[in-house]
């Protein structure tokens, strides 16, 4: 039996289980899973001492293209994806301009030729000048669904009134994705605080409620349209608790961010490094997103990595730009929580590939199984590094994480059979290309 690609020697995660089991891989799709001892490759990677995953998934990064790529760029942006072990990323619509048309979204598609790294898919941003065309537009090629900003957005993208929001749900089909903080609650309190308070101000100023709140506007409004959601970056106790009611309707995200760092910590080390939306929260916060990973209310892990310059993050608070960096960084800071274990890598599998794929309708990608893309993360459970700055591929040039210790390192990279990362150097040119997904045309 011969293939283009062997992988050899490695434990490999699989829906089956875990164990040893050599991967075959022809013309870009796994064939073989459990390959015979006797059987031949022209590529062979020799995975002994490593664990074999399947491709993993960033479904919410900040890319920066178009507009933006003084910060961050498709390029970039995907090199460090790959850097990071991932194989696939969902990037979002809040550019200039923002992505919201057939023709904007034909235009990423093309753009990407060429300079991707890895595979993509892209949201469309829902405005109120849009909302007639979000059921075509959610249909497009390549696009992993629509993105509603109902508070805190940029440019023309913020639905924040409940009958736009009910337009915006009996436009279209597909499972919609939130930014889900109340905009109103959000100006009201701006108005307690001043220019130059402590960073830390910005758990204050988007508080638990603010969350909590557009969250259960939300699903008051999905439950009445039958509109499946899937709400982004929850990041308090009583958002997962809440929405444990809806699993029928709503489907969870979790930030790498809200796993890792706890205020009011966080912002003494970090200060402006810290500030992101939502805001890290308190250990009780932090505790309840741990407790909803272990018990299955957490159906997708992402990095929401949003580069900004250092000058735009040296502003004084409130000024300073909130996003943090994290595509590079989201594999080994989780590897990381695997060593130390608070989740098994079964379960972070399922996070960053199985889940992903079944919230969008991701096709082909997530699982190590005959039939999908040749998509594969190596990865060394026993590997300790430091992740630093000089590391990072991205022009803005820092991460949250400089200097963070961490145990678990991504080896190699594969995109459909072509290996495009080994021990932290890119191989060969960008070749990634649009994802694919269930209820769009074919590209």
């Amino acid at each position: 039996m011969h293939f283009d690609l062997l992988v050899k020697g490695g434990i490999a995660v699989t829906p089956m289980g875990t164990g040893p089991a050599d991967i075959g891989v022809r013309e870009g799709r796994i064939v073989a899973v459990g390959a015979p001892a006797s059987a031949t490759a022209a590529t062979v990677i020799d995975a002994r001492g490593l664990h074999v995953l399947p491709g993993l998934i960033d479904p919410h990064v900040h890319l920066r293209e178009p507009g933006g790529d003084g910060v961050e760029s498709i390029e970039t942006g995907t090199k460090g994806a790959v850097l990071g072990g991932l194989v696939c990323v969902f990037d979002m619509p809040n550019t200039n301009p923002s992505i919201t048309s057939v023709e904007r979204v034909d235009w990423k598609r093309g753009h990407i030729a060429g300079r991707a790294w890895c595979d993509m898919g892209f949201y469309v941003g829902a405005a109120k000048s849009n909302i007639s065309a979000l059921a075509e537009l959610e249909t497009q090629a390549s696009v992993c669904g629509v993105k509603v900003f109902a508070g805190s957005s940029t440019g023309d993208l913020l639905v924040e009134d409940d009958a736009s929001l009910e337009a915006v749900m009996r436009s279209g089909t597909r499972r919609i994705s939130y930014h889900s903080e109340d905009e109103y609650r959000l100006q009201a309190r701006k108005k307690l605080f001043k220019s130059g308070d402590p960073y830390a101000s910005h758990a204050e100023w988007r508080d638990a409620e603010t969350a909590f709140l557009g969250t259960r506007r939300l699903m008051a409004i999905a439950r009445k349209t039958n509109r499946p959601a899937h709400i982004l970056h929850v990041s308090t106790a009583e958002e997962f608790l809440y929405l444990q009611d809806y699993r029928d309707l709503c489907t969870v995200e979790v930030l790498v961010n809200h796993l890792t760092q706890v205020a009011p910590e966080a912002y003494e080390t970090l200060g402006a490094y810290a500030v992101m939306n939502p805001p890290i929260r308190d250990r009780r916060h932090f505790d309840a997103a741990w407790e909803a990973v272990r018990n299955g209310t957490v159906d997708t892990i992402g990095s929401d990595h949003a580069p900004h310059s250092r000058e735009a993050k040296a502003r004084p608070w409130p000024d300073t730009a909130a996003g943090l960096t994290g595509v590079q960084t989201l594999v080994p800071v989780m590897l990381d929580h695997v060593n130390a274990g608070r989740l098994s890598l079964e379960r972070l599998v399922d996070l960053l590939g199985a889940g992903p794929a079944r919230v969008y309708g991701l096709l082909r990608k997530g699982r190590l199984a005959a039939g999908y893309d040749g998509d594969l993360t190596l990865v060394d459970m026993g590997a300790r590094r430091t992740i630093t700055n000089a590391a990072m591929a991205s022009p803005c040039g820092w991460t949250p994480f400089d200097g963070l210790q961490v145990q678990g390192w991504p080896v190699a990279t594969v995109v459909r059979g072509r290996m495009v990362m080994h021990e932290d150097e890119v191989l060969g040119t960008p070749t990634g290309r649009p994802a694919l997904f269930a209820g769009t045309r074919a590209g």
